[in-house]
């Protein structure tokens, strides 16, 4: 009955620990400098320290195992898309720009049917795929993914020339003529067949000399 009183497991833990904080900070207090004074002036300086160091670095973010789907659930024409990156240009929210003008190129090049409208696809992908049968602009599809995947999932920040040079690319490609497959293949078989229909009519005439 004597102790019915007495503080729980928990309350004595708790004053137990708070009795070693006051000690940790008497004993870095009485080696500091200053006392007291001296301590918190460290104590300051770190937390200031670290401060700068979030505000520098920003949140810390894990890189993604892979890249994800370019589109979401949501389908949008690339008018819609290219509207949209114009808004949040002339607001200055250059991530949000360039994301939708890369939706924007990606969704024009399905639209005109030179890729297949595929749930998934990322950035890197149409990228790839479209630089077959747009090779000239390959290096620019590429380096405009990147600027997608940097800014989505790489935590960085876009500006105002990043997103110009995916808008240009987006005008550029809407004039470029594609090389397709079967364009290349039936120019081919058909320069095979004039070399074909040349030649027994150049034997046929040197016959017909003689």
């Amino acid at each position: 009955m004597y102790h019915e009183n007495d503080p729980g497991l928990l309350q004595r833990a708790l004053n137990r620990f708070w009795d070693w904080v006051d000690g940790l900070l008497s004993a870095a207090s009485a080696a500091t400098p200053g006392g007291g004074i001296g301590l918190f002036v460290v104590v300051l300086t770190v937390v200031a320290l670290l401060a700068a160091l979030w505000w520098r670095l920003g949140t810390p973010r894990r890189a993604p195992a892979s890249s994800a789907p370019l589109f979401d659930d949501r389908p949008r024409s690339a008018a819609d898309h290219r509207a949209t990156a114009e808004a949040h240009a002339a607001q200055g929210h250059w991530n949000q720009a360039v994301q939708e003008r890369m939706r924007a190129v990606v969704r024009s090049l399905e639209e005109r049917a030179l890729l297949d409208p595929r749930p998934g696809r990322t950035a890197d992908e149409a990228a790839a795929e479209a630089g077959r049968v747009l090779p000239a602009h390959t290096d620019r599809l590429r380096a405009a993914a990147r600027e997608f995947d940097d800014v989505t999932y790489g935590g960085r920040t876009a500006d105002e020339p990043a997103y110009r040079r995916i808008s240009d690319l987006d005008h550029a490609l809407e004039r470029t003529k594609p090389v397709l497959a079967a364009t290349a293949a039936s120019a081919t078989t058909a320069g095979s067949a004039s070399s074909a229909q040349s030649t027994p009519h150049s034997t046929t005439h040197h016959g017909a000399a003689e």
